[in-house]
């Protein structure tokens, strides 16, 4: 049962000279970055569109392996994501190693107990956009910096190495971190779209202080898709796609590629290795009692045992397992059910957890570490449904919990809503995940609906942990419904089989049945909703504008498909052809045999059937998307249709940048006050 109340804990003795401490740091922190951790006061109204969509001041705390030092990304000079690093030993003050003046640090991780590596993205006022997002190394103390993965931008930096003949091109990318503390880490091949399909993908071994490379790649088979690689980072295992199978490869004893097994690509009858670890431990995936579960596998053939080793009863298994290199021993395995947790094996690891879970009782707390049984210190991330991720530090030796980072402050729990998951069920029978976010202050009877489709559509496309599009429209006062339709993965094989070949058919019912539910429950008022998605959502949204004109009063689509024949047509968008020619004719729909099909469940030949108020908005940089499919159905729109329309040049597939989360959901806030506002949502913002 999750908890949602986190009272506030008194300190004990021993914790207030490392609080006391840790919070001197985090403030010269602050100041050497040039900005103030301060709270925002107390308003009743709801919070501005910006607190829900700008970056954190303080993200990504990871641990050096030995847990001594904390590297973190910090917003900073010229507002943008910088690295520093903190001596949790010493708490000197923290020392910058590495930033930009004009792009953000993204990603970063060490790669021994001295270097790390970082990549960059980015900058959220629009004035960067990075296509490619390279990759540097630098030691902590600052020293040694060296790019290693060439960016499509010439950034500018203060320290900048001037040696660029090993840099790679920018169509690598890093792919792991190997544990054994040396200077090396993994990185990925993409391929080129001027590249022949089969090319693959191909990997390498980088040095981080020379750029020197060693090719992992040598005689591996065309159309490499995955690569697993075993606990020590040596790559053992390749899955080739191709015409809709998926070969799996494993190395022998010679370092040379052996075919393994053969399998459905879709289907998955064989299961499908996803972990290697000491002495021939190996784990897997495979269905078991109509779900994923893992399983630990025979090193040999590849099968799996009779019984799983993780069952989540309703749920399919998504996790990773979680391992000490130094103790060479498999500790716990993370998952995802409702929400994300740990089953841990270790008796250490399962009291450590105990203890953090009673000092944080109204969160989901989460454990990271490298070497985690002799860690000086964890990083606890702690999720809520009803606030963003906070950040914790924990000693084990004295049991020491330090909050490093809060959520925003302007993002009071009380101005978001509770999040829960139901079950229900759709006409045909078929059980259905929902996600409900009531608005802010709870549910009081029949309250103006928002039915938010998730993209893909082919993934699980909810999370319990707090969730800024979600949260921004509960805020406004709207109850929001997010169907897992059929299709949708992580619930079982048949929730997923049950939407192959059903968009705008079945998947579209499901969206129905979702509403008429909501409504049973007293909780809809079916007078007031609206439909509203990107991606596969913005497709759902404009079908229920031509087909559930009774149920919807309007439509909000980003970034939507308009035409199911446009996705394999417009030849320069990223899909694949691999993609095309074999997943789509599956899953979608078939040109050749399903014409008929695909005219009826296209918006875009049923576009002057619609009647509802439209809001339409597109990236004009979207490879995934094209801005075509927004285009050609503005064209083909009445010509007295009530439609809003707006497309952000220097965007994809999705909204990057600050200024556009700002501009598009202000427009959505105002739409869906005149459409559906209602007594129940709140007003727009002032400044909105």
């Amino acid at each position: 049962m999750i908890g949602r109340h986190n009272p506030a804990r008194p300190s004990t003795d021993r914790e207030v000279p490392m609080r006391i401490r840790l919070r001197a740091a985090f403030a010269a922190l602050s100041t050497a970055l040039g900005f103030a951790l301060c709270a925002a006061p107390a308003s009743a109204e709801p919070p501005p569109i910006a607190a829900f969509f700008k970056r954190p001041q303080v993200r990504e705390p990871r641990l050096s392996p030995s847990g001594r030092y904390l590297a973190i990304q910090a917003a900073g000079k010229g507002d943008r994501m910088w690295l520093a690093v903190i001596d949790l030993q010493t708490l000197d003050q923290p020392r910058f190693v590495a930033g930009f003046n004009d792009a953000d640090i993204a990603s970063h991780q060490w790669v021994n107990e001295d270097r790390l590596v970082f990549q960059v993205s980015d900058s959220p006022d629009g004035s960067t956009r990075v296509m490619a997002e390279g990759l540097w190394a630098v030691d902590r103390d600052g020293s040694s910096f060296r790019q290693l993965i060439n960016s499509d931008k010439a950034f500018i930096t203060n320290n900048s190495s001037t040696i660029a003949d090993r840099r790679l091109e920018m169509n690598w990318t890093l792919h792991g971190v190997p544990p054994d503390g040396g200077v090396d880490v993994i990185v990925l091949r993409r391929r080129w779209s001027t590249d022949r399909e089969s090319a693959g993908t191909q990997l390498a071994r980088l040095d981080t202080r020379t750029g020197l490379t060693k090719n992992l790649s040598q005689g591996i088979p065309d159309y490499t898709s995955r690569w697993l690689l075993d606990w020590r980072g040596e790559p053992q295992v390749i899955e080739a796609e191709h015409a809709g199978r998926s070969q799996f490869y494993r190395r022998d004893a010679q370092g040379r590629w052996q075919p393994w097994f053969d399998d459905d690509a879709y289907k998955r009858q064989h299961a499908t290795p996803d972990w290697m670890g000491p002495d021939g431990l190996m784990l897997g995936v495979s269905g078991y009692r109509g779900y994923s579960a893992l399983f630990r596998l025979d090193a040999e053939t590849g099968a799996s045992e009779a019984q799983p080793l993780v069952d989540l009863k309703g749920y399919d298994y998504r996790g990773r397992p979680m391992f000490d290199p130094d103790a060479r021993r498999l500790l716990g395995i993370r998952f995802e059910t409702d929400a994300p947790g740990t089953a841990w094996l270790d008796p250490a690891m399962k009291a450590m957890q105990a203890d953090i879970d009673a000092k944080l009782p109204g969160s989901i707390n989460l454990i990271e570490c490298r070497r985690c049984l002799k860690a000086m210190h964890l990083v606890v991330t702690a999720l809520s449904d009803q606030r963003p991720p906070e950040y914790y530090l924990y000693k084990p030796a004295d049991k020491a919990l330090q909050k490093l980072a809060s959520a925003p402050a302007e993002l009071r729990p009380a101005a978001m809503g509770q999040r829960d998951y139901h079950r229900i069920k759709a006409r045909d029978g078929l059980e259905l995940p929902v996600l409900v976010t009531q608005p802010a202050g709870g549910v009081k009877g029949r309250t103006p609906t928002v039915v938010l489709v998730h993209g893909g559509p082919y993934l699980r496309g909810t999370r319990w942990a707090w969730e800024r599009n979600a949260q921004f429209l509960a805020s406004r006062g709207y109850l929001v419904l997010e169907p897992e339709f059929r299709g949708s993965t992580g619930y079982g094989w048949q929730l997923f089989r049950a939407g192959w070949k059903q968009w705008g058919l079945a998947m579209q019912d499901d969206l129905a049945d979702t509403l008429a539910w909501a409504v049973k429950q007293g909780w809809a008022d079916p007078q007031h909703a609206c439909i509203m998605g990107a991606s596969y959502g913005g497709y759902a949204a404009m079908m229920g504008a031509v087909t559930q004109g009774e149920l919807f009063k309007c439509a909000v689509n980003w970034v939507g498909v308009t035409d199911i024949g446009l996705m394999s047509s417009i030849h320069w968008s990223d899909f694949s052809e691999e993609w095309k020619q074999h997943g789509m004719k599956r899953l979608v729909a078939n040109p050749d045999t399903d014409a008929e099909q695909m005219r009826r469940t296209s918006p875009l030949a049923r576009a002057k059937e619609i009647r509802m108020p439209l809001l339409m908005a597109y990236g004009g940089s979207d490879m995934r998307v094209p801005l075509k499919h927004g285009s050609d159905m503005k064209a083909a729109l009445r010509p007295e249709q009530d439609l809003e329309w707006v497309v952000y040049p220097e965007e994809g597939h999705g909204w990057f940048n600050l200024k556009t989360n700002e501009d598009f959901w202000g427009r959505v806030e105002r739409f869906l006050a005149r459409n559906i506002g209602g007594s129940g949502a709140a007003k727009p913002a002032p400044g909105n």
